[in-house]
């Protein structure tokens, strides 16, 4: 038995930690005896098949009532075990690697309802202002309580150009309609840029395949453009996951040695353990991570590795909690099922599974806003006829102007992320780059 192209490729939902395993590794595996079958349910099973097909309205073929049946046998497990086809496989291949017409937006079930999971950024679903933790109930006027997440994504997939509505439940406010274009959804998983003189801002959207590569090559440029880097705040908040290699690899690029994550499952076979290397690119940098209700599956592991290797300060709220990995299972052709088999734990042991990741500094979303200078406030620096500064080493207009305007925006539009900033300045105050000497004697000092 072969499986198509699509599907050999590497395939890993984007909310989901997913291993592809071949049908031959199945038939290989040291598996345990099967266990009889349990008669009763079986003739119940049976018997309720024959009475749909002899009584339902509809006559239905059986190979449609058997494929219903094994995905309600998976759905009944967990939110993410799932009964897939091809053209689901191509969407998980899509939402990994490449470009999809779509909303741009994550999602899962709770509670038999569409929830979202994230928006991923810069996507019509972000610029339309669908926040993680929202309830869709309706997709152009459909239900959604009891449909699947492939389906409820499919429904908001399509072809670029054309519409969408959809209905959003939000805590403290009426059900509301948003109508939304759909978009060429082309995932940039890492960008980068300098919010201050020596501080450095990195922001992950998404675990892609070549995620690991990318933060290196950014970090890397970072330092080639920036030669006195203080800090480096990496935000993970709203990203969803996505392939378990890339998460591996982003810890890579911080910790030289020692456990990044493990899994264990019930067999043997579906135990995995991943160590880092020596290709570290930013070993001793002062790190601190953002994290919130949106950060799942592998951004979860990132912050759990760093966090346990006391390599960064996790800063922000509670993670999503979605610690188990699915197996992608062949059946047939075209066919396979999704099956979570096995948890992921952190360096120490710590299982994430309905649980999460919680920060070390917990710092809600807020807006913060700046008091003007008041005109009856006067410096020394105000005074006519003053004495300038006996080190000659006043800044010049300009600069503090760009100084002011940098902080201003990160306070008023971002106020974790502010914190992070003063968390990493604090580290570097409490742990200055040269000693001064308050000894009150000063020796002729060589240049």
């Amino acid at each position: 038995m072969t499986l198509p192209a699509s599907i050999k490729r590497n395939l890993v939902a984007s909310t989901l930690v997913c291993v592809l395993l071949p049908f031959s590794s199945l038939a290989q595996e040291n598996q345990p005896e099967p266990l009889p079958l349990p008669l009763d349910e079986v003739r119940m099973f049976t018997e309720a098949l024959d009475r749909i097909r002899m009584s339902y309205v509809e006559e239905v073929d059986d190979k449609t009532l058997l494929e219903n049946a094994i995905r309600g046998m998976l759905s009944g497990l967990d939110p993410h075990s799932a009964y897939v086809v091809e053209n689901e496989f191509d969407m998980l291949q899509e939402t990994t690697t490449g470009e999809f017409g779509g909303l741009g937006i994550e999602v899962g079930r709770e509670n038999g309802y569409i929830k979202v999971i994230s928006p991923i950024d810069d996507t019509p679903a972000d610029r339309a202002g669908i926040e993680a933790g929202d309830l869709i109930i309706q997709i152009n006027n459909r239900p959604t309580r009891q449909i699947l997440p492939e389906e409820a994504a499919n429904l908001m997939r399509g072809e670029p150009g054309t519409q969408v509505t959809i209905t959003i439940a939000r805590e403290n406010r009426e059900p509301f309609d948003l109508t939304i274009t759909r978009e060429v959804i082309a995932i940039n998983s890492v960008r980068s840029r300098i919010i201050e003189p020596g501080y450095a801002y990195l922001r992950i959207s998404q675990f892609r395949a070549n995620t690991a590569n990318e933060i290196e090559e950014e970090i890397e440029e970072l330092y080639a453009e920036n030669e006195d880097l203080k800090g480096m705040v990496l935000d993970l908040r709203n990203n969803p996951g996505g392939v378990l290699q890339a998460s591996v690899g982003v810890v890579d690029a911080f910790i030289d040695q020692g456990r990044i994550v493990y899994t264990q499952g019930r067999l043997e076979s579906n135990d995995m353990e991943f160590m880092a290397t020596t290709n570290t690119v930013a070993s001793e940098i002062p790190l601190v991570v953002l994290i919130n209700n949106g950060s799942a599956s592998a951004s979860e592991i990132v912050a759990g590795a760093l966090q346990d290797h006391g390599r960064a300060i996790i800063m922000g709220t509670r993670s999503f909690g979605k610690g188990s990995v699915q197996t992608v299972m062949p059946l047939a052709e075209q066919r396979a099922i999704k099956l979570t088999t096995s948890l992921y734990f952190t360096p120490s042991g710590r299982s994430i599974q309905a649980q999460g990741i919680d920060p070390d500094i917990v710092v809600e979303n807020a807006f913060v806003t700046r008091r003007s200078r008041s005109v009856a406030q006067v410096s020394e620096s105000d005074l006519p006829n003053r004495l300038d500064n006996a080190n000659d080493e006043a800044e010049t207009n300009d600069e503090m102007a760009n100084a002011l305007i940098s902080a201003e925006e990160i306070l008023v539009t971002d106020y974790p992320l502010n914190e992070a900033l003063n968390v990493l300045k604090g580290i570097n105050a409490f742990t200055p780059q040269r000693r001064v000497n308050t000894s009150g004697t000063f020796a002729q000092r060589d240049n």
